[in-house]
């Protein structure tokens, strides 16, 4: 339920307290015993709050120190970058990991102005150092980000990217986070760890000009010649996120009539209007929390919004408001396959296997191979370096896509890219983005989809993580025959961690949580609203009475 409060200016009873938030930081213990208070790391790193003693300085030397032990491992040698954002909990955490990368030795680049550091610009800086340095060499660098993407203020966030420049994958994070609890029950003794004035002055911690090199370089993945030359008029609002510093740069440095909306940076995120459960976050894809830009779109002929850590985009247009994440993947898939003559023939386009399948209808125009894999960014990052995708998104509005001449961008998550584009799109086509989808649907149809939540037990969304397609007894959804039951995604063959149903026009895909007693329903149907209700409701009771047999 919508809370009554969504979308309205945050008030002061909504401000998390700064103060005592950093003073748990540092003075509460995780216990190791406590399920809650261990290292966990989900598809973007290890989250919480040091109010709960889920994200505090001993859940950060630990996981630093196993970061160091795994690198060495990995044979891993050259310098790490390491970025933060502008959460509370980012600033100490950062401190602490330095500390520690500096007491293993660890050469570290940390930004030149002290300034925050988006999730892209760390990728993109690991791949500019990396570039022509075959896997496994010597030398090659990986980072850290400091950020919690687009969770409320008083949370915290800590993630890994090694050498390739994306998430890292289920191999990686699962021995980090092992490795962190065992050091964890352990104790401080083990950690290896200098004083925060050594570590900054220490010989192997450098600076490195993150935004220069990343804003520097934007030509080589977008048309801005275009953009400025149709002089297209332009909105960016950081959401008081680690893109504050970028987008004033990118406007004077490419000459472009960009507006930045709310330059302000401000750890309580008192600017922010609600999001739908009346809490405050930053997620550019919710119309809650971007309503305060949304009021403004006529302002500009595009507006964007990124979240905390800039690596998720928000499109507003003047005909349409804020534009699902779903529709603009699917018109910048269209957009991209048709303008970037420099990527290869083969280059497939990556989706997870909860976006729309308007992308599926677009890359058979297109003739471009569909490769749909699990929920994960980290599942693009091999596609994008080789070139075997020219681009690779997720519905909840992240997405990358190759350099002008097929080479590789980034291999995680770009918001300021995918914002970008859209008014390269502007520029070159002369219609919004908003107006490019409607052109769409009039050709391929027009889905509804939703995702909507039911409530299961821990043991429950262990059965649902697990199910075959054998365990699926209908032969129908919503009237029409099922074509596939998937358990395993078709562009990879790895498991999806739930199931996939699908039917000439429609599909639904259910998924455990990962951090509540719930699990999700992602469903669409290209035969209007009432057709998805009814797959809706059929999921439920299907899934309900998989795991109902499960019980028994």
């Amino acid at each position: 339920m919508v809370h009554e409060r969504a979308g309205q200016p945050a008030q002061p009873q909504d401000l998390v307290d700064v103060p005592r938030l950093v003073t748990a930081y540092y003075t509460r213990t995780p216990d190791p015993a406590d399920p809650a208070q261990r290292v966990a790391f989900g598809t973007s790193g290890h989250r919480g709050s040091s109010f709960a003693t889920a994200f505090n300085e001993g859940h950060i030397a630990a996981t630093t120190q196993a970061i160091c032990d795994y690198r060495a491992q990995q044979g891993t040698t050259g310098p790490l970058f390491l970025g933060v954002d502008t959460h509370a909990l980012s600033e100490p955490a950062r401190a602490t990991a330095l500390e520690v990368l500096a007491g293993n030795g660890v050469t570290v680049l940390i930004d030149s102005q002290d300034g925050y550091t988006p999730t892209p610009a760390v990728s993109h800086a690991i791949l500019t150092r990396n570039r022509g340095r075959a896997p496994g060499s010597p030398g090659l660098a990986d980072g850290i980000v400091v950020t919690p993407s687009h969770n409320p203020p008083g949370d915290g966030g800590f993630k890994y990217n090694p050498p390739h420049g994306g998430p890292a994958d289920s191999r990686a994070t699962g021995w980090i986070q092992d490795r962190a609890n065992e050091l964890i029950e352990k104790g401080p003794r083990e950690v290896k760890r200098l004083p925060y004035r050594r570590a900054l002055a220490a010989d192997t911690t450098e600076r490195f000009d993150f935004l220069g090199s990343y804003v520097s370089d934007l030509p080589s993945v977008l048309d801005l010649d275009a953009v400025r030359a149709a002089g297209v008029r332009i909105g960016a609002d950081p959401l008081g996120g680690a893109s504050v510093g970028y987008w004033g740069r990118i406007a004077e440095q490419h000459r472009l009539d960009l507006t930045v909306v709310n330059p302000e940076a401000d750890p309580t995120w008192r600017f922010m209007t609600l999001d739908w459960d009346g809490k405050i976050r930053m997620d550019c894809s919710s119309p809650y929390a971007m309503a305060s830009l949304i009021e403004q779109r006529s302002a500009y002929q595009i507006a964007t919004g990124n979240d905390a850590d800039a690596d998720r985009h928000g499109i507003v247009t003047p005909d349409a408001g804020l534009m699902n994440p779903n529709h603009y993947l699917a018109v910048a898939i269209s957009y991209l396959y048709r303008h970037r003559e420099g990527w290869p023939q083969a280059a497939g386009v990556g989706k997870t296997l909860v976006s729309s399948s308007m992308i599926d209808r677009v890359a058979a125009d297109l003739g471009r191979k569909l490769v749909e894999v699990p929920v994960g960014f980290k599942w693009f990052v091999d596609g994008l370096l080789t070139g075997g995708l020219g681009f690779g998104g997720e519905e909840s509005a992240g997405a990358s896509f190759l350099r002008r001449d097929g080479s590789v961008w980034t291999t995680d998550k770009d918001g300021l890219l995918l914002a970008l584009l859209a008014s390269e799109i502007v520029a070159v086509t002369g219609r919004s983005p908003s107006e490019h989808y409607t052109a769409l649907t009039e050709r391929f149809g027009d889905p509804a989809y939703a995702r909507v939540d039911a409530p299961a037990t821990r043991e429950q969304k262990a059965v649902l993580a697990a199910l075959s397609p054998e365990q699926v007894p209908a032969g129908e959804l919503a009237g029409e025959p099922i074509t596939a039951v998937l358990t395993s995604a078709p562009g990879n063959g790895e498991a999806i961690g739930g199931l996939k149903v699908c039917t000439e026009n429609a599909w639904f895909a259910a998924r455990p949580s990962g951090t509540e007693d719930v699990y999700k329903i992602y469903a669409e149907s290209f035969l209007g609203a009432d057709h998805l209700a009814r797959v809706q409701d059929e999921a439920r009771a299907l899934v309900g009475g998989v795991l109902e047999a499960a019980d028994q």
